[in-house]
Parts: structure tokens; sequence; C-alpha cells
């Protein structure tokens, strides 16, 4: 594994791209228009600059880490060459399989195919394909660079061969990969997510505010962040949307949306990545007046 493809330039895509650029990889970020991949690099160089000033990597590094990734938004392009083509892309089952569709297409036959998804079945992304035994799931955490697991999926058809390979890379990576067999939201999600959708119910209810329900889980379960801080961060429209494959995929009303979550992300507010969720990231700590309205 020498080059690297990344598709997607969003939180965990640009996350990716970074660690992987960090450890001496050549990656090829893509996406969609330029201005978007300044976006990203921008990040990136912000992330790398604030590892300069903690004292965790020289000048040197971050700028040879800049230097590792390569900007493309023509997607055969960025990837027709590289070993390893990691999508990043929207947690939606049609976009990713017309992605995996276009790869199988062009990529090296050699190639591995892996995707960052969150939750749908990687044997189903693999199906898009004529060479199941190279798709892989990869999900990481985020934030990508600080974050040591790697949640590694195998689809129905993943051979060991892929499976090895992706395991010693995560490794290599200073990560710690943990191998999972192929279901809705595996393992991470779908023991995390009917939590976070029953701290919502409890603040839909009245229960408790935001502050008290994260303070609970903080305090008296040991948890580093809170549910309700913890789905602003991942991001509310991300987790509607893996409740919903959950809902789906297992048929069990325990993953049924809480009606709060929808009404958030249909108002457009959807944690940190809109500047308002649950907490209002302009003013940090405070419980978001919005959270508020939409309750019951």
């Amino acid at each position: 594994m020498k080059s690297i493809a990344v598709i997607g330039s969003g939180t965990m895509g640009n996350g990716i791209a970074h660690t992987f650029a960090q450890f001496g990889y050549q990656v090829n970020l893509i996406d969609i228009n330029e201005s978007i991949l300044d976006q990203s690099l921008g990040i990136i160089s912000s992330n790398l600059e604030r590892q300069v000033s903690k004292g965790t990597i020289t000048r040197d590094r971050k700028e040879g880490t800049l230097n590792n990734i390569t900007l493309f938004t023509d997607l055969k392009t960025g990837t027709e060459k590289a070993d390893l083509i990691i999508e990043a892309a929207t947690e939606n089952s049609a976009v990713k399989i017309d992605i995996f569709k276009s790869l199988d297409s062009f990529c090296k036959a050699d190639a591995i195919l892996a995707s960052n998804t969150s939750s749908i079945p990687i044997t189903k992304l693999a199906s898009a394909t004529a060479r199941p035994q190279n798709v892989i799931g990869m999900h990481f955490m985020n934030p990508v660079p600080l974050m040591k697991l790697v949640e590694v999926i195998k689809g129905r058809e993943t051979s060991d061969r892929t499976t090895k390979i992706i395991m010693e890379l995560s490794r290599e990576l200073g990560k710690s990969p943990v191998e999972v067999n192929d279901a809705p939201g595996f393992v991470a999600n779908r023991i995390l997510m009917p939590m976070i959708n029953e701290a919502i119910y409890t603040l839909n209810e009245g229960i408790a505010g935001v502050n008290e329900i994260d303070e609970v889980m903080k305090l008296g379960m040991g948890h580093h962040m809170g549910p309700l801080q913890l789905a602003d961060f991942i991001g509310l429209d991300v987790c509607l949307a893996i409740l919903n494959i959950l809902l789906e995929g297992l048929k069990n009303d325990k993953y049924l949306p809480c009606p709060l979550l929808k009404s958030m992300v249909l108002a457009g507010n959807k944690g940190i990545k809109s500047g308002n969720g649950f907490y209002n990231y302009a003013q940090i700590g405070k419980e978001l007046t919005v959270s508020e309205q939409f309750r019951k």
C-alpha cells in the first residue's frame, strides 16, 4: 500500500487523508470542486499546526504531510492508480453504491476498495462490484488523527488476505484495529446510537436538560463526552441517517429516531457542523435554546 485515495473531504475524509499523509503515504484527496478541497486542506493545515504547537510533530513533518496530499476533482484520475481507495462520502446507500460501481470500472484489478461507512453493510456495497473479495469496511473514529479505533468490517465475501492487509495497515498508522463481521451499524453504532437516541428521548420528555443528561453519563458512567454532545460532534443528520439504516436493516422499533432529532435536523440544527445542535457552539457549554423550542 503506497498510494492512497480518499473520496470525500469532509470531517472524516480530511481526517483520514491527514492521518495517512502524516505517516508518509501519498494521498489523493477527491471531492466535487476545488473550493471544497481547498477548504479541507486548510483544515488539515490548521490541525497540523495545532500538533506543532503542542510539540507532537515538528514543523518539517507538518510541511511533509501537506506535500503528501494531492487534490483532485475527477474521480477516475484520482483513483485509477491507487492501491487503496477509501470512500468517505455522505452516509447514503445510493451515493456509496454509485461510487463503488464507478471505482470497479476503472481502478486497478488488485486495488482494495474500502468504505468509512458507519452503518451501511459492506456486503451491500461490495455487491455493486465484480471484486467483493477486495471490498472491506474501515470505520475510523472522529477525530481520525487522535482516535485509536478502526472498526475493520468483513463483508460476506471479503477475503482473509484483504482483511489481513487492512489490519496491518491500520497498525502502521498507530491505530488499534478491531475485526468485526458485517451487519447494519456493525458493533460501534449498533450499541452507541440507541444510547444517543434514548438520551434525546429523555430530553424530549423533559426528564432533564442537556447539560444534566450529559453530566450524569460523564460522572456516573465514566464517559469522556456526554451522549448529546457526542451526537453534536458526530452530526445530528448523521445520527438520524444511521438510526434509519438500523431501523430498516434490523426491523426493530428500538431504533426509531426520536421526533426531537428529526425536527432539529429538518430545521438545520446539525451540531458542530452547523454551529448549533444541543449546544450552541458560539457559546460552548451553554444549553442551546433551539433544542427547547422543538421539545414536546
